[in-house]
């Protein structure tokens, strides 16, 4: 598994080659996703809860009608015990990030 260690400031630049669909917006990967109608963006929210099950790592995200919104990132970072909130974007945020662009892109 991706580990919760936060991204240093060349791999946080090579985001936008990396993941190019995916928008950085401070500490979050952000993506709209939309689909021909509500059925398909729920099957795409079922199988990205697997995703997110298998990484024990959740989204943020919301759904309306044809389109899912989704931001990515890390709440609690590798070694703290998150009572400080510290967080940030993290290799576990990219793998979390390109296991989704897989789904569309098989």
């Amino acid at each position: 598994m991706a580990d919760r260690t936060l991204l240093t400031d060349g791999e946080r630049a090579d985001l936008a080659t990396r993941l190019p669909d995916w928008e950085l917006a401070g500490d979050q990967l952000r993506r709209t996703f939309t689909f021909a109608n509500f059925v398909e963006a729920w099957a795409f929210m079922a199988e990205v809860a697997v995703i997110a099950e298998d990484l024990r790592h959740h989204p943020d995200w919301s759904n309306s009608w044809n389109r899912v919104d989704m931001a990515i990132t890390t709440h609690r970072l590798s070694g703290t015990d998150g009572a400080n909130g510290a967080g940030g974007l993290t290799h576990l945020d990219v793998a979390f990030a390109e296991a989704v662009d897989r789904l569309l892109d098989p």
